[in-house]
């Protein structure tokens, strides 16, 4: 009797440390069955650094973006349409445009890398943008574009060690109109830059970001790799 409670204890136990671990899996399945596209309050546009993605084992692994011969600084990650507190993923749209052209993908590799990445974020994020695979792309682009990257961050060719506090004063100096509230600056393991994240409204003006780009980096420090 006692060895059966002991064994109903630990699994209640277990149970209690999945659900602190994932509090919020219930509420993000509802949510998402719920996106519909062109639902959504704002976009933003995700940055990557690409040298810290090819210094870790995934990016070893993509020969496309992290091959000798790609010499990649930012490349977009992705457009993100979301709400002022979560997001919508995996919307439904017209059969037609759920699978991309093979010209639209291609069109996009000098941006975006990865032919796996391009299909991806379509399929994830674009499809509830409420556009047309062609148009969201055309989009994307317009955005990245509309970013200018300072001139160091351009083509390192050596380690650059900042702070997120400057990185965000140097994009913000670049471009007119842009705050500290626009822009998000995550970074991942060793202190290394993850990713920027610059925050659009729909009609594709500067606006600032949700909840969802408020967890910033917060090391003392910032290394970025140098462009291979």
């Amino acid at each position: 009797m006692k060895r059966t409670a002991a064994v109903a204890g630990i699994f209640t136990m277990l149970a209690a440390i999945i659900l602190l671990a994932f509090p919020d899996t219930d509420a993000q399945a509802k949510r998402y069955k719920k996106s519909k596209a062109g639902v959504f309050d704002y976009y933003s546009l995700v940055l990557s650094w690409s040298p810290t993605f090819c210094d870790g084992n995934a990016g070893r692994r993509n020969r496309e973006q992290c091959n000798k011969n790609r010499h990649y600084a930012f490349v977009v990650h992705g457009l993100w349409p979301q709400h002022e507190k979560g997001w919508p993923q995996n919307c439904r749209v017209k059969k037609g445009e759920f699978y991309i052209p093979h010209k639209v993908i291609k069109g996009m590799l000098d941006i975006m890398p990865s032919k796996r990445l391009v299909i991806h974020e379509w399929k994830k994020h674009g499809t509830c943008s409420g556009l047309g695979n062609k148009d969201y792309f055309t989009l994307t682009r317009q955005l990245f574009n509309n970013v200018k990257i300072p001139a160091r961050y351009q083509k390192p060719n050596s380690f650059i060690t900042t702070t997120p506090q400057q990185l965000e004063a140097e994009f913000i100096k670049a471009n007119k109109g842009m705050d500290a509230s626009m822009i998000s600056v995550q970074c991942g393991r060793r202190k290394r830059l993850k990713e920027i994240r610059v925050c659009f409204t729909k009609d594709q003006k500067l606006r600032p970001c949700g909840s969802n780009e408020k967890r910033e980096c917060r090391a003392n420090t910032l290394v970025l790799p140098p462009v291979r």
